[in-house]
């Protein structure tokens, strides 16, 4: 290796120690729809700011909508925000760049980026939608993986080898909190598509033409606060999401004292137990579940039982804090990591 290379690498190697290297983080852009994918990026991001860390905000266009109008103009402003269309975005070797699994095309494209490279997978329904048949990640220089949950690792594992798998558990938000006043007649519903939510809501007046007065509120489009306040005035929620890997919406009904009925998606969450919530595996039954929870309701018939486990399956949650720690923990890790190979690299060629 000739000392001018020698130089480049220890000066890489001091801007991790220093924690001066760039973690860039890539998002899409939702045009402003509420996303617990990408909070989940956007509060990764700026709980490594908030510790010094240098953390960005990748993103593919100039005119990127950004999360203001949903999330918060804290995140807007806190992190900083780059685009890949039209600059010359310079990496270098002490740098990181994070990618969701969702984007493989995009891994392609930066495999020889000498940077250090990590998949966020957070949908093991999607990590291998736009690879193609037998491509792996490690071929793309990306060995780490970040994901939600130990039953999500497990199986991601089984298909993904070669990998190094770290687990950071979501927090749900602060903004989600009980409401002391009584319920509402209001039934939250939240679904993957707009169109199963007008089905379910046509199918249930059809059939139970006495609830006609229960309002449904189509929890979408919403600011995170406005989300949050519309939850709690429910008196029950409903969840449509076969492909969800985490299960965000259920927590924070939960967490608001919501009781949650749903269809259990195909990777079945960690949290979900038979106690916590009316889970069916049949979505053409939701009507009637629907029709027997209101009419029990009215009846002030709720078993206490599904309250007391709610609170508990939300007690073992990770708070802000748990979220935030963990995740500085494991950036440290990747940082000392990456220095600790440049000095064996230079140790063996200097």
């Amino acid at each position: 290796m000739e000392q001018t290379q020698i130089e480049k690498v220890k000066l890489s190697i001091q801007n991790l120690k220093d924690r001066k290297s760039k973690v860039y983080f890539f998002v899409h852009d939702t045009k402003g729809n509420a996303k617990a994918s990408i909070k989940y990026i956007y509060d990764l991001a700026l709980a490594l700011k908030n510790k010094g860390f240098n953390a960005i905000i990748l993103h593919e266009k100039p005119d990127y909508t950004g999360v203001a109008s949903w999330l918060g103009e804290i995140f807007m402003t806190e992190l900083p925000h780059q685009t890949i269309d039209g600059q010359n975005l310079e990496i270098a070797p002490e740098d990181f760049l994070v990618v969701p699994e969702i984007f493989g095309f995009m891994m392609d494209q930066v495999k020889n980026l000498p940077c250090g490279k990590i998949v966020l997978t957070q949908s093991y329904a999607y990590m291998l939608e736009t690879l193609q048949p037998g491509q792996t990640w490690n071929q793309f220089g990306f060995l780490k993986t970040i994901t939600t949950s130990e039953f999500q690792k497990n199986q991601i594992a089984k298909v993904m080898r070669g990998q190094s798998y770290d687990i950071l558990e979501p927090a749900i938000s602060e903004a989600f909190v009980k409401r002391e006043l009584p319920a509402m007649p209001i039934i939250g519903v939240h679904t993957r598509e707009q169109s199963d939510t007008i089905n379910l809501i046509k199918t249930f007046y059809l059939r139970f033409p006495q609830y006609r007065w229960f309002t449904f509120r189509d929890l979408r489009g919403l600011s995170q606060d406005e989300f949050a306040n519309a939850i709690s005035e429910c008196f029950v929620s409903v969840w449509m999401d076969k492909e969800s890997a985490y299960g965000t919406f259920p927590l924070e009904s939960m967490k608001v004292g919501v009781p949650v009925i749903g269809t259990t998606p195909n990777l079945i969450p960690e949290w979900m137990n038979e106690t916590n919530g009316i889970w069916i595996k049949d979505e053409l039954l939701l009507p009637d579940i629907i029709a027997d929870w209101t009419q029990n309701w009215l009846e002030d018939n709720i078993s206490p039982e599904i309250y007391t486990s709610m609170e508990e399956t939300i007690s073992k949650l990770p708070t802000k804090e748990d979220f935030d720690n963990k995740a500085v923990e494991l950036f440290s890790q990747y940082l000392d990591l990456r220095a600790q190979a440049m000095e064996e690299q230079i140790s063996k060629l200097a």
